[in-house]
Protein backbone atom coordinates (compact mmCIF):
# COMPACT_ATOMS: atom_id res chain seq x y z
CA UNK A 1 0.00 0.00 0.00
CA UNK A 2 1.45 3.39 -0.76
CA UNK A 3 1.64 5.90 2.08
CA UNK A 4 -0.74 8.68 3.12
CA UNK A 5 0.71 11.56 2.15
CA UNK A 6 0.15 15.30 4.09
CA UNK A 7 0.41 19.32 3.63
CA UNK A 8 0.11 22.19 5.62
CA UNK A 9 -2.39 24.57 4.29
CA UNK A 10 -2.81 28.06 5.79
CA UNK A 11 -6.19 28.88 6.61
CA UNK A 12 -5.98 32.67 6.34
CA UNK A 13 -5.03 32.19 2.67
CA UNK A 14 -4.84 28.63 1.56
CA UNK A 15 -0.84 28.46 0.56
CA UNK A 16 0.23 25.10 1.11
CA UNK A 17 3.85 24.11 2.74
CA UNK A 18 5.23 20.36 2.77
CA UNK A 19 5.93 20.61 6.52
CA UNK A 20 4.82 22.54 9.29
CA UNK A 21 6.06 26.13 9.92
CA UNK A 22 5.31 29.08 12.78
CA UNK A 23 4.38 31.80 10.29
CA UNK A 24 2.59 31.39 6.75
CA UNK A 25 5.23 33.23 4.12
CA UNK A 26 2.72 34.12 2.14
CA UNK A 27 0.32 36.40 4.79
CA UNK A 28 2.35 36.44 7.42
CA UNK A 29 -0.19 35.20 9.75
CA UNK A 30 1.11 33.08 12.70
CA UNK A 31 0.17 29.65 13.52
CA UNK A 32 -2.58 29.35 10.80
CA UNK A 33 -1.13 26.32 8.91
CA UNK A 34 -3.25 23.22 10.01
CA UNK A 35 -2.40 19.37 8.26
CA UNK A 36 -4.54 18.24 5.45
CA UNK A 37 -4.36 14.54 4.77
CA UNK A 38 -4.12 13.83 0.73
CA UNK A 39 -5.67 10.57 -0.74
CA UNK A 40 -2.80 8.12 -1.27
CA UNK A 41 -1.92 7.13 -4.50
CA UNK A 42 -2.46 3.38 -5.42
CA UNK A 43 0.42 1.49 -6.09
CA UNK A 44 1.09 0.02 -9.34
CA UNK A 45 1.55 -3.67 -10.18
CA UNK A 46 3.01 -5.57 -12.91
CA UNK A 47 6.47 -4.91 -14.68
CA UNK A 48 8.73 -1.96 -13.80
CA UNK A 49 9.43 -1.06 -17.48
CA UNK A 50 7.63 1.76 -19.40
CA UNK A 51 6.52 -0.58 -22.53
CA UNK A 52 4.73 -3.12 -19.27
CA UNK A 53 3.11 -0.17 -17.76
CA UNK A 54 1.75 1.29 -20.82
CA UNK A 55 0.01 -2.12 -21.78
CA UNK A 56 -0.80 -2.57 -18.34
CA UNK A 57 -3.05 0.50 -18.69
CA UNK A 58 -4.04 0.91 -22.43
CA UNK A 59 -7.34 -1.44 -21.61
CA UNK A 60 -8.85 -0.10 -19.13
CA UNK A 61 -8.53 3.65 -18.67
CA UNK A 62 -8.69 4.25 -22.43
CA UNK A 63 -11.39 7.28 -22.97
CA UNK A 64 -13.04 8.53 -26.50
CA UNK A 65 -11.50 11.64 -28.20
CA UNK A 66 -13.62 14.10 -30.04
CA UNK A 67 -12.49 16.63 -32.83
CA UNK A 68 -12.63 19.90 -31.16
CA UNK A 69 -14.79 20.72 -34.71
CA UNK A 70 -17.45 18.06 -34.08
CA UNK A 71 -17.99 19.81 -30.08
CA UNK A 72 -21.79 20.76 -30.06
CA UNK A 73 -22.16 24.52 -29.89
CA UNK A 74 -25.75 24.80 -28.71
CA UNK A 75 -26.43 27.28 -25.94
CA UNK A 76 -26.06 26.38 -22.50
CA UNK A 77 -29.60 25.97 -20.87
CA UNK A 78 -29.96 28.57 -18.57
CA UNK A 79 -33.24 29.62 -16.36
CA UNK A 80 -34.26 32.75 -14.75
CA UNK A 81 -33.45 33.46 -11.04
CA UNK A 82 -36.58 35.65 -10.76
CA UNK A 83 -33.79 38.73 -10.27
CA UNK A 84 -32.46 40.51 -13.19
CA UNK A 85 -29.74 41.93 -11.50
CA UNK A 86 -28.67 38.43 -10.30
CA UNK A 87 -28.93 36.90 -13.62
CA UNK A 88 -26.82 39.91 -15.21
CA UNK A 89 -23.94 39.25 -13.20
CA UNK A 90 -24.29 35.42 -13.68
CA UNK A 91 -24.17 36.00 -16.98
CA UNK A 92 -27.51 35.18 -18.13
CA UNK A 93 -29.20 32.88 -15.74
CA UNK A 94 -28.51 29.69 -13.39
CA UNK A 95 -27.37 27.00 -15.47
CA UNK A 96 -27.87 22.99 -14.71
CA UNK A 97 -24.63 21.62 -13.12
CA UNK A 98 -23.05 24.88 -12.10
CA UNK A 99 -21.59 25.84 -9.11
CA UNK A 100 -21.72 29.29 -7.58
CA UNK A 101 -19.93 30.50 -4.53
CA UNK A 102 -22.03 33.61 -2.84
CA UNK A 103 -19.40 35.47 -0.64
CA UNK A 104 -19.58 38.96 1.69
CA UNK A 105 -19.35 40.69 5.11
CA UNK A 106 -21.70 39.72 7.83
CA UNK A 107 -24.64 41.71 7.03
CA UNK A 108 -24.40 42.11 3.69
CA UNK A 109 -27.51 40.17 2.71
CA UNK A 110 -26.12 36.61 1.54
CA UNK A 111 -28.67 34.93 3.14
CA UNK A 112 -31.73 37.03 2.36
CA UNK A 113 -30.69 37.34 -1.03
CA UNK A 114 -30.56 33.42 -1.05
CA UNK A 115 -34.00 33.27 0.61
CA UNK A 116 -35.98 35.49 -1.59
CA UNK A 117 -34.32 33.78 -4.64
CA UNK A 118 -35.07 30.47 -3.29
CA UNK A 119 -39.01 31.16 -2.55
CA UNK A 120 -39.69 32.83 -5.72
CA UNK A 121 -37.95 30.02 -7.83
CA UNK A 122 -39.84 27.37 -5.44
CA UNK A 123 -43.25 28.38 -6.97
CA UNK A 124 -42.22 26.56 -10.83
CA UNK A 125 -38.81 23.98 -9.64
CA UNK A 126 -37.56 22.09 -7.03
CA UNK A 127 -35.64 23.75 -4.58
CA UNK A 128 -33.67 22.71 -1.52
CA UNK A 129 -32.86 25.01 1.05
CA UNK A 130 -30.26 23.30 3.69
CA UNK A 131 -29.18 25.67 6.58
CA UNK A 132 -26.01 24.78 8.80
CA UNK A 133 -25.77 28.59 11.01
CA UNK A 134 -29.81 28.95 11.63
CA UNK A 135 -32.13 27.00 12.56
CA UNK A 136 -34.96 26.28 10.72
CA UNK A 137 -37.76 28.26 12.66
CA UNK A 138 -35.77 31.71 12.32
CA UNK A 139 -35.24 30.78 8.42
CA UNK A 140 -39.16 31.22 8.74
CA UNK A 141 -39.48 34.01 10.68
CA UNK A 142 -37.09 35.94 8.54
CA UNK A 143 -39.24 34.32 5.43
CA UNK A 144 -42.57 35.52 7.13
CA UNK A 145 -40.92 39.33 7.92
CA UNK A 146 -39.94 39.44 4.43
CA UNK A 147 -43.78 38.49 3.26
CA UNK A 148 -42.13 35.60 1.24
CA UNK A 149 -44.29 32.70 -0.36
CA UNK A 150 -43.14 29.88 1.29
CA UNK A 151 -45.23 27.33 -0.39
CA UNK A 152 -43.42 24.80 -1.94
CA UNK A 153 -39.93 25.32 -0.60
CA UNK A 154 -37.72 22.63 0.79
CA UNK A 155 -35.82 22.81 4.30
CA UNK A 156 -33.42 21.16 5.68
CA UNK A 157 -31.16 21.91 9.16
CA UNK A 158 -28.16 19.97 8.56
CA UNK A 159 -24.56 20.46 8.61
CA UNK A 160 -23.55 16.48 7.83
CA UNK A 161 -22.28 16.71 4.13
CA UNK A 162 -23.32 12.89 3.88
CA UNK A 163 -26.69 13.63 4.98
CA UNK A 164 -26.98 16.31 2.63
CA UNK A 165 -26.13 13.94 -0.16
CA UNK A 166 -28.36 11.35 0.71
CA UNK A 167 -31.97 13.82 1.11
CA UNK A 168 -30.52 15.45 -2.06
CA UNK A 169 -30.66 12.04 -4.20
CA UNK A 170 -33.87 11.48 -2.83
CA UNK A 171 -35.57 14.78 -3.00
CA UNK A 172 -33.75 15.66 -6.80
CA UNK A 173 -33.43 19.63 -6.47
CA UNK A 174 -33.34 21.68 -9.36
CA UNK A 175 -31.41 24.19 -6.60
CA UNK A 176 -29.30 23.32 -4.22
CA UNK A 177 -29.12 26.00 -1.16
CA UNK A 178 -25.50 25.32 1.32
CA UNK A 179 -25.76 27.94 3.73
CA UNK A 180 -22.81 27.89 4.70
CA UNK A 181 -19.67 26.09 3.00
CA UNK A 182 -17.77 26.65 6.78
CA UNK A 183 -20.31 24.82 8.91
CA UNK A 184 -20.74 21.52 6.76
CA UNK A 185 -18.44 18.91 7.89
CA UNK A 186 -17.49 15.17 6.04
CA UNK A 187 -17.02 12.15 8.31
CA UNK A 188 -13.67 10.83 6.91
CA UNK A 189 -12.21 14.68 7.49
CA UNK A 190 -10.72 14.79 10.99
CA UNK A 191 -10.18 18.24 11.10
CA UNK A 192 -12.82 20.67 12.71
CA UNK A 193 -15.64 22.55 10.59
CA UNK A 194 -14.63 25.76 8.96
CA UNK A 195 -10.82 23.75 8.21
CA UNK A 196 -9.05 24.01 5.26
CA UNK A 197 -9.55 20.41 4.81
CA UNK A 198 -13.37 20.16 5.62
CA UNK A 199 -13.90 23.21 3.04
CA UNK A 200 -12.52 21.59 0.41
CA UNK A 201 -13.32 18.63 0.89
CA UNK A 202 -17.05 19.59 1.37
CA UNK A 203 -17.42 21.50 -1.62
CA UNK A 204 -15.70 19.10 -4.28
CA UNK A 205 -18.45 16.82 -2.56
CA UNK A 206 -21.01 18.65 -3.01
CA UNK A 207 -19.91 20.10 -6.62
CA UNK A 208 -19.30 16.28 -7.88
CA UNK A 209 -22.93 15.59 -7.24
CA UNK A 210 -24.16 18.90 -8.64
CA UNK A 211 -22.20 18.05 -11.55
CA UNK A 212 -23.51 14.36 -12.11
CA UNK A 213 -27.32 15.15 -11.38
CA UNK A 214 -27.16 18.72 -12.84
CA UNK A 215 -27.85 20.73 -10.37
CA UNK A 216 -27.44 24.63 -9.47
CA UNK A 217 -25.15 24.34 -6.26
CA UNK A 218 -25.50 27.66 -4.71
CA UNK A 219 -22.74 28.02 -1.92
CA UNK A 220 -22.52 30.88 0.83
CA UNK A 221 -18.95 31.93 2.24
CA UNK A 222 -17.46 34.01 4.43
CA UNK A 223 -15.20 36.77 4.12
CA UNK A 224 -12.00 36.94 5.68
CA UNK A 225 -10.79 40.17 7.91
CA UNK A 226 -8.96 41.49 4.78
CA UNK A 227 -12.33 41.35 2.68
CA UNK A 228 -11.79 37.93 0.47
CA UNK A 229 -13.69 35.12 1.08
CA UNK A 230 -12.37 32.52 3.27
CA UNK A 231 -10.13 30.12 1.25
CA UNK A 232 -9.94 31.43 -1.79
CA UNK A 233 -6.93 29.43 -3.43
CA UNK A 234 -9.16 25.92 -2.05
CA UNK A 235 -12.80 26.61 -3.56
CA UNK A 236 -11.30 29.07 -6.70
CA UNK A 237 -10.76 25.95 -8.76
CA UNK A 238 -14.00 23.66 -7.89
CA UNK A 239 -16.56 26.37 -8.37
CA UNK A 240 -18.05 28.16 -11.64
CA UNK A 241 -18.93 31.21 -10.58
CA UNK A 242 -17.50 33.49 -7.92
CA UNK A 243 -19.72 36.44 -6.90
CA UNK A 244 -19.38 38.68 -4.08
CA UNK A 245 -21.98 41.34 -2.53
CA UNK A 246 -20.49 44.07 -1.19
CA UNK A 247 -21.75 47.30 0.81
CA UNK A 248 -21.93 48.30 4.62
CA UNK A 249 -24.55 48.44 7.09
CA UNK A 250 -24.69 52.50 7.09
CA UNK A 251 -25.57 52.16 3.66
CA UNK A 252 -28.99 50.57 2.01
CA UNK A 253 -27.74 50.06 -1.27
CA UNK A 254 -25.47 46.80 -2.62
CA UNK A 255 -23.63 45.65 -4.94
CA UNK A 256 -23.25 42.27 -6.61
CA UNK A 257 -20.08 42.12 -8.53
CA UNK A 258 -18.67 39.07 -10.45
CA UNK A 259 -15.21 37.99 -9.75
CA UNK A 260 -15.28 34.49 -11.38
CA UNK A 261 -17.48 33.46 -14.46
CA UNK A 262 -17.05 30.17 -16.55
CA UNK A 263 -20.42 30.59 -18.35
CA UNK A 264 -20.44 34.79 -18.64
CA UNK A 265 -18.29 38.35 -18.07
CA UNK A 266 -16.36 38.75 -14.95
CA UNK A 267 -16.58 41.91 -13.60
CA UNK A 268 -20.22 42.18 -14.20
CA UNK A 269 -21.97 44.43 -11.61
CA UNK A 270 -25.58 43.75 -9.80
CA UNK A 271 -26.93 47.22 -7.68
CA UNK A 272 -29.74 45.79 -5.07
CA UNK A 273 -31.38 48.13 -2.56
CA UNK A 274 -31.81 46.71 1.09
CA UNK A 275 -35.43 47.83 1.95
CA UNK A 276 -38.09 46.46 4.62
CA UNK A 277 -39.10 43.58 2.41
CA UNK A 278 -35.75 42.31 1.87
CA UNK A 279 -33.42 43.20 -1.73
CA UNK A 280 -34.58 45.12 -4.37
CA UNK A 281 -33.29 44.93 -7.69
CA UNK A 282 -32.05 48.65 -8.85
CA UNK A 283 -33.24 48.91 -12.69
CA UNK A 284 -30.99 52.08 -13.04
CA UNK A 285 -28.21 52.11 -10.84
CA UNK A 286 -26.69 55.84 -12.24
CA UNK A 287 -29.51 57.49 -10.89
CA UNK A 288 -29.11 56.98 -7.61
CA UNK A 289 -25.09 57.62 -7.29
CA UNK A 290 -25.71 61.29 -9.20
CA UNK A 291 -27.82 61.89 -6.42
CA UNK A 292 -26.11 65.85 -5.99
CA UNK A 293 -26.93 68.22 -3.97
CA UNK A 294 -28.10 71.67 -5.36
CA UNK A 295 -24.93 74.21 -4.79
CA UNK A 296 -21.96 72.82 -7.00
CA UNK A 297 -18.85 72.34 -4.64
CA UNK A 298 -15.36 72.38 -5.71
CA UNK A 299 -13.54 68.76 -6.36
CA UNK A 300 -16.50 67.53 -7.64
CA UNK A 301 -17.21 65.68 -11.23
CA UNK A 302 -19.13 62.76 -12.80
CA UNK A 303 -17.44 60.42 -14.66
CA UNK A 304 -18.61 56.95 -16.70
CA UNK A 305 -17.12 53.68 -15.94
CA UNK A 306 -17.63 50.37 -17.37
CA UNK A 307 -18.91 47.49 -15.48
CA UNK A 308 -19.23 44.37 -17.36
CA UNK A 309 -22.12 45.14 -19.66
CA UNK A 310 -23.58 48.29 -19.11
CA UNK A 311 -22.26 52.45 -18.62
CA UNK A 312 -22.60 53.52 -14.82
CA UNK A 313 -22.11 57.06 -14.27
CA UNK A 314 -20.85 57.65 -10.59
CA UNK A 315 -19.55 61.05 -9.22
CA UNK A 316 -16.04 61.17 -7.68
CA UNK A 317 -15.04 63.94 -5.30
CA UNK A 318 -11.41 64.99 -4.36
CA UNK A 319 -10.47 67.46 -0.98
CA UNK A 320 -7.14 69.02 -0.78
CA UNK A 321 -6.13 70.81 2.49
CA UNK A 322 -2.45 72.24 3.04
CA UNK A 323 -0.95 69.20 4.67
CA UNK A 324 0.66 70.51 9.01
CA UNK A 325 2.25 67.00 8.16
CA UNK A 326 6.05 66.49 7.04
CA UNK A 327 4.87 63.62 4.47
CA UNK A 328 1.25 64.76 3.28
CA UNK A 329 -1.43 62.07 3.20
CA UNK A 330 -2.98 60.40 0.05
CA UNK A 331 -6.32 58.81 0.89
CA UNK A 332 -8.36 57.29 -1.39
CA UNK A 333 -12.02 55.13 -1.02
CA UNK A 334 -13.44 53.33 -3.96
CA UNK A 335 -9.75 52.87 -6.33
CA UNK A 336 -6.65 52.30 -5.81
CA UNK A 337 -4.29 54.57 -3.66
CA UNK A 338 -1.20 53.25 -5.83
CA UNK A 339 -2.24 55.05 -9.14
CA UNK A 340 -3.79 58.41 -6.91
CA UNK A 341 0.27 58.69 -6.21
CA UNK A 342 0.63 58.14 -10.24
CA UNK A 343 -1.45 60.10 -11.21
CA UNK A 344 -0.59 63.10 -8.90
CA UNK A 345 3.09 62.95 -10.24
CA UNK A 346 1.48 63.06 -13.68
CA UNK A 347 -0.32 66.60 -12.94
CA UNK A 348 2.77 67.85 -11.57
CA UNK A 349 5.10 66.48 -14.00
CA UNK A 350 2.42 67.49 -17.14
CA UNK A 351 0.00 69.70 -15.90
CA UNK A 352 2.61 71.98 -14.05
CA UNK A 353 0.14 71.66 -10.71
CA UNK A 354 2.46 70.87 -7.50
CA UNK A 355 0.39 69.29 -4.84
CA UNK A 356 3.56 67.88 -2.54
CA UNK A 357 2.14 70.41 0.16
CA UNK A 358 -1.42 69.08 0.46
CA UNK A 359 -3.23 66.58 1.72
CA UNK A 360 -5.29 64.52 -0.72
CA UNK A 361 -8.77 63.02 -0.20
CA UNK A 362 -10.48 61.30 -3.24
CA UNK A 363 -14.08 59.22 -2.75
CA UNK A 364 -15.77 57.93 -5.54
CA UNK A 365 -19.43 58.21 -4.03
CA UNK A 366 -21.70 55.55 -3.36
CA UNK A 367 -19.49 52.84 -2.02
CA UNK A 368 -18.39 51.98 -5.54
CA UNK A 369 -14.99 50.46 -6.40
CA UNK A 370 -13.90 51.65 -9.66
CA UNK A 371 -11.27 49.02 -11.38
CA UNK A 372 -10.46 50.52 -14.45
CA UNK A 373 -8.34 53.55 -15.76
CA UNK A 374 -11.20 55.52 -17.12
CA UNK A 375 -11.26 57.20 -14.36
CA UNK A 376 -8.00 58.62 -14.40
CA UNK A 377 -9.00 61.94 -16.06
CA UNK A 378 -12.54 62.32 -14.14
CA UNK A 379 -10.21 62.38 -11.01
CA UNK A 380 -7.31 64.64 -12.03
CA UNK A 381 -9.74 66.90 -13.03
CA UNK A 382 -11.59 66.81 -9.49
CA UNK A 383 -8.55 67.39 -7.24
CA UNK A 384 -7.64 70.63 -10.11
CA UNK A 385 -10.99 71.94 -9.04
CA UNK A 386 -10.60 71.30 -5.18
CA UNK A 387 -6.72 72.93 -5.75
CA UNK A 388 -8.13 75.49 -7.50
CA UNK A 389 -11.36 76.49 -5.46
CA UNK A 390 -13.65 76.47 -8.61
CA UNK A 391 -16.66 74.53 -9.23
CA UNK A 392 -17.32 72.18 -12.49
CA UNK A 393 -20.23 72.82 -14.62
CA UNK A 394 -23.18 70.19 -13.34
CA UNK A 395 -23.69 69.35 -16.67
CA UNK A 396 -20.54 68.05 -17.13
CA UNK A 397 -19.16 64.51 -17.82
CA UNK A 398 -15.19 62.95 -18.30
CA UNK A 399 -13.81 59.73 -18.60
CA UNK A 400 -10.28 58.80 -20.00
CA UNK A 401 -7.16 57.01 -19.09
CA UNK A 402 -3.96 59.13 -18.22
CA UNK A 403 -0.50 58.10 -19.06
CA UNK A 404 2.74 58.37 -17.76
CA UNK A 405 3.77 61.26 -20.90
CA UNK A 406 0.49 63.25 -19.69
CA UNK A 407 -1.10 61.66 -22.77
CA UNK A 408 -5.30 61.32 -22.81
CA UNK A 409 -5.61 57.49 -23.90
CA UNK A 410 -8.87 55.91 -25.50
CA UNK A 411 -10.91 53.22 -23.20
CA UNK A 412 -13.30 50.64 -24.46
CA UNK A 413 -16.96 51.48 -25.45
CA UNK A 414 -16.52 55.31 -25.87
CA UNK A 415 -19.69 55.91 -27.71
CA UNK A 416 -21.73 53.61 -25.46
CA UNK A 417 -20.52 55.90 -22.05
CA UNK A 418 -21.21 59.13 -24.11
CA UNK A 419 -24.73 57.65 -24.63
CA UNK A 420 -25.34 57.18 -21.52
CA UNK A 421 -24.46 60.29 -20.22
CA UNK A 422 -26.66 61.97 -22.51
CA UNK A 423 -29.60 60.14 -21.41
CA UNK A 424 -29.17 61.44 -18.01
CA UNK A 425 -29.48 65.40 -19.19
CA UNK A 426 -25.52 65.94 -19.25
CA UNK A 427 -24.66 68.70 -22.32
CA UNK A 428 -20.82 68.83 -21.95
CA UNK A 429 -18.46 65.78 -21.94
CA UNK A 430 -14.60 65.65 -22.02
CA UNK A 431 -13.10 62.60 -23.37
CA UNK A 432 -10.49 61.00 -25.23
CA UNK A 433 -9.90 62.45 -28.43
CA UNK A 434 -10.24 58.29 -30.35
CA UNK A 435 -13.35 57.91 -28.45
CA UNK A 436 -15.28 60.78 -30.08
CA UNK A 437 -17.73 59.79 -32.10
CA UNK A 438 -18.18 61.44 -36.01
CA UNK A 439 -22.02 61.40 -35.17
CA UNK A 440 -22.16 62.70 -31.31
CA UNK A 441 -25.06 62.14 -29.59
CA UNK A 442 -28.06 64.82 -30.00
CA UNK A 443 -27.46 67.94 -26.98
CA UNK A 444 -23.88 67.14 -26.40
CA UNK A 445 -21.00 69.11 -26.55
CA UNK A 446 -18.12 66.76 -26.49
CA UNK A 447 -14.00 68.46 -25.87
CA UNK A 448 -11.74 65.87 -27.64
CA UNK A 449 -8.17 65.92 -25.83
CA UNK A 450 -5.06 64.30 -26.39
CA UNK A 451 -3.04 66.17 -23.70
CA UNK A 452 -3.53 66.78 -19.94
CA UNK A 453 -2.75 70.19 -20.40
CA UNK A 454 -5.56 70.36 -23.01
CA UNK A 455 -8.13 68.87 -20.42
CA UNK A 456 -6.82 71.36 -17.66
CA UNK A 457 -7.38 74.59 -20.34
CA UNK A 458 -11.09 73.30 -21.19
CA UNK A 459 -12.35 73.99 -17.84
Amino acid sequence: MAKAKSAFVCTECGAEYSKWQGQCSNCREWNTLTELRLSASPARSGGSSASAGRSGYAGSLSSNVTDLAQVDLSEVPRFSSTFGEFDRVLGGGLVPGSAVLLGGSPGAGKSTLLLQTACALAQGKKVLYVTGEESLSQVAMRAHRLKLPTQGLKMLGETSVETILATAERETPDVLIIDSIQTMHLEDVSSAPGGVAQVRESAAALTRFAKQSSTVLLLVGHVTKDGTLAGPKVLEHMIDASLLLEGGADSRFRTLRGHKNRFGAVNELGVFAMLEHGLKEVKNPSAIFLSRGEEQAPGSVVMVVWEGTRPLLVEVQALLDESALGNPRRVSVGMDSQRLAMLLAVLHKHGGLFTGDQDVFVNVVGGVKVLETSADLAVLLAIVSSLKNTPLPRELVVFGEVGLSGEIRPVPSGQERLIEAAKHGFTRAIAPNANVPKKRPEGMEVVAVDKLMQAIDAL
